[in-house]
């Protein structure tokens, strides 16, 4: 009964699993890594960054610039990567039931799920502060 109605109103419903899911993945990385710490290491790079233009006449010191954006974007990667783990099957398991549902009715049912995706996740990031 639910897959009939996903299927009678596929580009609604797709939206629709879409903001559930993108919600779901926004709190779990919100909530298994460091807030704070994101916050900082985005501060500092923006940070160095600018240091870097503005030593664009000193080589030397702007590879030094560049050399610790890399290692905080190393450290960032770090804490992207547990939530990332935490949610890559359950994706790739809903993905495939998604697309068993709506591949026979809608042929662009990724490009929907994805659009959407995008659109709400930057929404419930700023809605739940999520660095």
């Amino acid at each position: 009964m639910i897959i009939e109605l996903l299927q009678n109103y596929p580009k609604a419903s797709i939206v629709l699993l879409s903001v559930l899911i993108t919600f779901v993945l926004t709190l779990i990385y919100k909530y298994t890594t460091n807030q704070e710490r994101i916050g900082e290491i985005k501060k500092m790079q923006k940070d160095y960054q600018e240091k870097a233009k503005a030593l664009k006449s000193q080589p030397e010191k702007m590879m030094e610039m560049q050399k610790k954006i890399l290692e905080l974007s190393g450290e960032m990667m770090k804490h992207s990567m547990k939530p990332m783990l935490i949610t890559m099957i359950p994706m790739f398991v809903l993905i495939i039931w998604i697309k068993k549902i709506y591949a026979p009715v809608l042929s662009s049912w990724i490009w929907y799920y994805i659009l959407s995706a995008i659109i709400f996740n930057s929404l419930f990031r700023k809605l739940l502060k999520v660095q």
